[in-house]
Formats: C-alpha cells, sequence, structure tokens
C-alpha cells in the first residue's frame, strides 16, 4: 500500500498508521518514533530494524572492488577497513541462514533462528563491542557499529518473531521503480494528484508482486468491472485474479 505526503514530516506516518498497531520494518527515521513511543495509543508499534541497511553501512567501508576500480582510474582510493570486512562477513552468515529458511512457516523460520541465527547474533554484538572499544569514537566503523548496538533491541526482534523477515528489501524493491522514474514524471500537479498517484502505485506493485503483468490485468479488470458483481469484486484482486479462468467464467448477477 502507497500513500502520498508532500513532505517527510513524522505527522504523516502517524496519521496513516493512527488506528493500527503491530510491527513495523523500516530504517531509522526519526519521523516513527511517535509510533515507537511507550504510551501511544491503541498501543505501542514495535520496531523491527533492517539488517540490509546495516550491512551497506558496514559494506561501503570494506568495498575492495570499488577501491580498486578507483585506483585503476587513477583516482584515489576509498579507505578499506578490516572490522568492516569481519562485519560483513558476520552478517552475511545470517542471510544465508535466511535464503534456506525462506518460504517457511512462521513457526519453523522461528525454530531455526533459535537454533543457528541466535549464537551467530550473540556473537556479533559481543565482538562489535570490543572492536568498537579499541577503535576512536570518530572511527567509520564505530559509526557504523554504534548504528546498530544502540538499536540492537530492534535488530534481535526477528529472533523472537519469524514472521519478521530480516530486511525490508521487498518494500525498498516495490519503491525502486518510482524513484528511478521520478526525475522523468517530476510532478503529480496537486495533492490530489499525488494521492491518485499512491492509488496506482499500490495497483501495479500489487499485481507485480503476484507475478501479474500489470497492463494485462488493469485492462482485463476496468473492461470487467462496470458491469462486475459487487458481492464478487475480490475476484478482481491481483492475488485471485486469473484472466483466461475469469474469461470462461459467466458473470453471475
Amino acid at each position: 500500500m502507497f500513500y502520498y505526503s508532500r513532505d517527510r514530516r513524522g505527522e504523516h506516518p502517524a496519521a496513516h498508521l493512527a488506528g493500527w498497531s503491530g510491527i513495523l520494518q523500516a530504517d531509522a527515521f526519526g519521523g516513527y518514533g511517535d509510533l515507537y513511543a511507550t504510551g501511544r495509543q491503541p498501543a505501542p508499534v514495535l520496531e523491527a530494524s533492517c539488517w540490509a541497511r546495516s550491512r551497506r553501512k558496514v559494506f561501503e567501508l570494506a568495498d575492495v572492488e570499488a577501491a580498486a576500480r578507483k585506483k585503476a582510474r587513477g583516482e584515489k582510493p576509498n579507505l578499506v577497513y578490516p572490522p568492516a570486512v569481519e562485519a560483513v562477513k558476520r552478517i552475511d552468515a545470517l542471510f544465508d541462514i535466511e535464503r534456506e529458511i525462506n518460504g517457511l512457516s512462521p513457526a519453523q523460520r522461528h525454530a531455526v533462528r533459535q537454533e543457528r541465527s541466535a549464537r551467530l547474533v550473540t556473537e556479533l554484538e559481543r565482538w562489535m563491542i570490543e572492536t568498537r572499544d579499541k577503535l576512536s569514537r570518530g572511527h567509520d566503523p564505530s559509526k557504523a557499529f554504534n548504528y546498530m548496538l544502540r538499536r540492537w533491541s530492534s535488530f534481535t526482534r526477528f529472533l523472537d518473531d519469524g514472521r519478521i523477515c530480516l530486511s525490508n528489501n521487498a518494500a525498498e524493491r516495490a519503491l525502486r521503480g518510482i524513484a528511478l522514474g521520478r526525475k522523468s514524471w517530476l510532478f503529480c500537479g496537486s495533492d490530489r494528484g499525488g494521492q491518485r498517484a499512491a492509488v496506482l502505485y499500490s495497483l501495479i506493485v500489487s499485481a507485480k508482486m503476484n507475478d501479474i503483468d500489470p497492463q494485462a490485468w488493469l485492462a482485463d479488470v476496468l473492461a470487467r468491472l462496470p458491469a462486475y458483481p459487487a458481492h464478487r469484486i475480490d475476484d478482481l484482486l491481483p492475488w485471485n485474479w486469473r484472466s483466461a479462468k475469469l474469461r470462461t467464467q459467466p458473470v453471475a448477477a
């Protein structure tokens, strides 16, 4: 589901999610702070941090290939920090486990994480603290480690809940087309235009996430919609729709 807002102020996610409580997996954007507040009604939202974002922070300090490319072009290469290289290896071990259990039930994922991932996470925390304490506060790896350690409870929440993914990459992939297209589209025209665009983004990306061609789905649904019975409208949702099957079925009044 996509929502539109004209800026990044925290009042917008607070309004979007005003009556909801649950688990929110996102980056460390300060605008989400009110959602996590203890006294929030109807209940506080539980934060689940994204491991892909934390990996990105240390990977930028461990990218040997990028440094080599810059050096080959005669440019000043980025520094490669051995602690960052080690951190990437440790985080990648968690992602390796997640790839093995992708698609399993939450209960099965929880069991595997308790058996295999929990130990790696405990060792990672201990290693980061020990390594950070040997570095200066302004050292780049220290900053990357502190980003995780200050939010450790939200980073480790996935261990106790099999519904939580290790990252929110699926949501970021859904946003990628919009982020890449903005420079071409430039403007929505108005706030109302932005709200309508969010509705269309929601429909199109939902179709893509269900392995359906959005253009074919929209063309078929828009043609059917005027005469389609309201009590069967769920048939046309992307996860229920199959154009070939629907075309062979008469529409009952």
